[in-house]
């Protein structure tokens, strides 16, 4: 080949085309996301095995979602129910058989009939919650217009039980009273009936809240905990270390184990709120379980990712458990699960609205799953626990990195 003809074809191969260079760039932009996912995927299916291969573990979140919710939907009602309850009737007038016979159950058992000496002996004894006392001609200065009374004596160390009771008690008798009056005098009778009708939950059954308020319980610590303790126990057990040596990225071990954990998580919690809040407790759902399941996503990530932050603060299983434990309790609490939020001081509910997805959440699963609210109404809370999410998640990865990475 001549010296012309070399020095021709030079410019050819010095200078590349635009297109030729843009080409590689994106090629190694898609090949780049492709091996992040591939690593996700491979070190969520580690952790999955990790879990599947503790059966202590799994027997632990069978039971939160099965039995523990059974249990604390039924045996942690705050209505009256079942009391104990004896009178003292020193009247035998026809009102005051009236008014025992209107103390029924299911809120009240069968009334037993006592002296007026057994009162403080029984009461000792917790033999009865309530105890009224009916004295002697109560009915003649009911008829006559004078004025009378009737003694309730209540054991308080039953706070919620004792105030319900007493309620119902006091509009026993104020309506055996009423109409006994009404009846004796010839009157039209009350000349305002007020009729009261509860919606979404006719009956004002406290299973029917307890059940699926202890689902989202459940959803806040077991994702805190089994996030924050598989980082724990890597640490302990050296794992780590490996992937230090790995071709991934702080990011892709993150998201793996938040993936794994939280699968399993929401797949246990659809599976109760399917057979043991509809199936075993008969709880209406008036919603969609899609949707609650969709919104549920955005909030077992946010407290996996808390879970996470938690795992590179502790550095023992101890010391997590000793940190995790106060963390869940103010979560729930402070929720609306167990107190409504309007009962908090406004600057205390301004603020667990901007740290804690929780609150966010309670009002999401209720809207939906009580309610029967669509996408359209429950957006902004969906939307608030995305972004606490994703405020949850950057914090943890720069803290991931500078205790796992040394970054």
């Amino acid at each position: 080949m001549s010296m012309a003809s070399r020095a021709a074809s030079a410019p050819e191969h010095a200078t590349p085309q635009p297109a030729s260079k843009a080409k590689p760039s994106k090629t190694r932009r898609h090949g780049k996301l492709r091996r992040h996912l591939a690593n996700i995927y491979r070190l969520t299916i580690k952790e999955l095995r990790s879990i599947r291969a503790d059966p202590i573990m799994l027997v632990l979140v069978a039971y939160t979602f099965t039995f523990a919710v059974y249990a604390t939907a039924t045996g942690a009602k705050t209505e009256a129910t079942n009391l104990s309850i004896g009178i003292v009737d020193e009247d035998h007038s026809d009102l005051s058989h009236q008014i025992a016979d209107g103390l029924t159950p299911p809120t009240f058992r069968s009334v037993t009939e006592i002296g007026a000496n057994e009162i403080d002996a029984s009461m000792d004894s917790q033999r009865f919650l309530f105890v009224i006392e009916i004295p002697p001609k109560f009915q003649e200065n009911i008829l006559a217009g004078r004025k009378a009374s009737v003694q309730v004596n209540i054991d308080a160390t039953a706070v919620a039980q004792a105030f319900n009771g007493k309620m119902y008690i006091e509009n026993v008798i104020v309506n055996y009273v009423t109409q006994f009056i009404t009846r004796r005098e010839g009157a039209m009778g009350e000349p305002v009936k007020i009729v009261t009708r509860a919606k979404f939950n006719p009956n004002l059954n406290s299973s029917w809240f307890n059940s699926v308020m202890q689902v989202i319980n459940n959803l806040t610590m077991l994702a805190i905990i089994l996030t924050g303790a598989a980082l724990i126990r890597e640490r302990e057990q050296g794992t780590v270390e490996h992937l230090l040596v790995m071709p991934v990225v702080p990011g892709e071990i993150m998201l793996s184990k938040i993936l794994a954990n939280g699968m399993v998580i929401l797949a246990a919690a659809q599976l109760s709120l399917l057979f043991v809040v509809q199936g075993w407790l008969q709880v209406p759902i008036a919603g969609s379980p899609l949707l609650f399941l969709f919104g549920s996503c955005f909030y077992v990530f946010t407290v996996a990712a808390l879970g996470i932050l938690l795992g590179t603060i502790a550095s023992t299983m101890g010391q997590f458990g000793l940190l995790a434990i106060p963390v869940i309790l103010v979560m729930m609490l402070l929720s609306g699960t167990q107190t409504p939020m309007e009962s908090m001081p406004v600057w205390l509910q301004y603020l667990m609205n901007v740290i804690s997805p929780t609150p966010h959440f309670v009002v999401f699963a209720q809207d939906v799953l009580y309610r029967g609210a669509g996408l359209s109404i429950v957006w902004p809370e969906i939307l608030a626990m995305a972004v606490i999410g994703a405020v949850y998640f950057a914090f943890a990865l720069r803290r991931f990195r500078h205790v796992i990475f040394g970054s």
